[in-house]
């Protein structure tokens, strides 16, 4: 990457919307903007977990907003990650449909465990280097993640469904600061991370850090009001609350260092920072600079540079934890890639299409570690479950589908058919895995496949169907299977 590459970087989170612009130069990330609004999407999603209008009109106000400081940006420059409300909002596909043609950028729906990894890679990126053992903290919206790690390296990473809008919703619901309300806030966050314990002891880290709005709010709060700056301790935790239950309710909240966007979830805050404090045994936690946001401006650099995107760290990882046939799915993918850049366009955007074929192409047999009869639904379910560092909902379940769809009738796939991107990978690694059936790297150059019109088209060298009868014949089949689907598909065999 040069050096005056500017990146952006969009937290899509429960609480706030955030958007970091910084420059690249010589590794490091020079900050040019930062915008944040509070947008309090996690607030409406009801007990159905279905968004109300109201908040998805919110979060498309915010974004249009933030599409005109990226005017002039490519695609390559910016990642947008969406974290816990759109996780789990069941009508998020709504939301993400306007708001991604509003951005002009995709959004990225993350599992909770990579966003933990984000924010750690954000947090140790903007940290001096040590060889202390962390836990780093993150209390969102509506889910919290917890990281152990070291250096660089996350060793340990998981998210938790509680957060200082979620509990602020459901403990203070009319803003009321009792004794209480914190005592019922802090049993139940403790109930929900007891389990952390085991994952998190107190004796693998050095260190507690914490990342992002509420440990940042809580620390601006205590030096506003004479406690040291730059850490939240035990006794100036309970300080705070000792304050807020003195104030009664929020409305009357009027405190040094509280800014008027915290006001109404500080009380869900500070009742989960403070049960963390209790069951870990925390006298004091260092807030960090860095948090999600820069973790991905992080991971854009990574994906840019020969090897270092995680992805492909992790599709490797997967080929060995499902004891995939290497060679075979190195065959699939170099002979899917070579027919998907036939019918694609050139170009950057279906570059990375191609490289994501090529992925799922490498795991089209994940599910033969489960069984071999119907593993390509094994397989995609594998896919669509599975905790894959550095990819998105929407990425893995395309490779799901694409690994659903290798063989077999179409009819499966009917809802993705209409995308004409996602019908060229398929018809690609359907040939791929065709045409290297019999675990050998087949004659695909004198293969041709072209497309115009909806219309799909394979031409062989002369000479080529009798060298390959089997091949032949199966293409034969392909063509039967594509006639019951909107695209048409004809192969001259010669």
């Amino acid at each position: 990457m040069q050096n005056g590459t500017l990146l952006a970087a969009l937290d899509l989170g429960s609480n706030s919307f955030r958007l970091e612009i910084g420059r690249f130069h010589s590794g490091h990330i020079e900050r040019v903007e930062y915008l944040k609004e509070t947008v309090r999407q996690g607030s409406g999603l009801d007990e159905n977990k279905v968004l109300s209008q109201a908040a998805m009109q919110r979060g498309w106000d915010c974004l249009s907003r933030f599409a005109e400081r990226l005017h002039g940006f490519k695609k390559a420059q910016v990642r947008a990650v969406a974290t816990q409300t759109l996780r789990e909002a069941r009508n998020r596909d709504e939301f993400l449909s306007k708001a991604q043609s509003i951005l002009g950028f995709a959004i990225e729906v993350v599992s909770g465990q990579e966003e933990a990894r984000l924010i750690y890679q954000g947090v140790s990126r903007l940290l001096p280097q040590s060889e202390e053992r962390r836990l780093v903290v993150d209390i969102g919206g509506r889910s919290t993640e917890m990281i152990l790690g070291q250096g660089y390296v996350p060793r340990r990473m998981e998210s938790y469904r509680l957060g200082s809008v979620a509990w602020s919703t459901k403990y203070f619901p009319k803003g009321q600061f009792t004794a209480t309300a914190f005592k019922t806030a802090e049993i139940a966050a403790k109930a929900v991370l007891d389990e952390a314990l085991d994952l998190f002891p107190p004796s693998e880290w050095n260190v507690a850090y914490g990342s992002s709005g509420t440990v940042g709010a809580v620390a601006d709060a205590l030096a506003a009001n004479g406690w040291a700056s730059g850490v939240v301790t035990r006794s100036g935790l309970d300080w705070l609350v000792e304050k807020l239950i003195k104030f009664g309710h929020v409305d009357n909240l009027r405190m040094e260092g509280v800014k008027e966007d915290r006001r109404p979830v500080i009380g869900g805050g500070v009742s989960v920072l403070r049960a963390i404090f209790d069951l870990f045994g925390i006298e004091q936690m260092v807030p960090t600079q860095g948090a999600l946001r820069q973790g991905a401006l992080f991971d854009l650099i990574d994906r840019e540079t020969h090897g270092g995107d995680v992805r492909e760290r992790t599709v490797r990882w997967l080929a060995e934890r499902f004891s995939i046939d290497e060679a075979q799915a190195q065959r699939v993918s170099e002979v899917s890639a070579a027919l998907f850049t036939q019918i694609a366009a050139p170009g950057e955007f279906n570059e990375r299409y191609s490289q994501k074929l090529a992925w799922a192409a490498r795991l089209h047999e994940v599910g033969t570690h489960i069984s071999h009869d119907r593993s390509y639904h094994h397989g995609a379910y594998i896919l669509d479950n599975v905790d894959a560092p550095g990819f998105s909902f929407h990425e893995l379940h395309r490779m799901s589908q694409l690994v659903l769809g290798q063989r077999g009738k179409l009819r499966k796939l009917e809802a993705a058919m209409t995308d004409e991107l996602f019908v060229k990978q398929l018809i690609s690694l359907r040939l791929a895995v065709l045409l290297c059936h019999a675990r050998q790297l087949p004659e695909h150059q004198s293969v041709k496949l072209g497309f115009r019109a909806g219309a799909f088209k394979l031409t062989t060298n002369p000479g080529w169907a009798k060298r390959y009868p089997q091949s032949a014949w199966l293409l034969g089949e392909e063509v039967q299977a594509w006639q019951k689907t909107a695209w048409k598909f004809s192969a001259d065999l010669r």
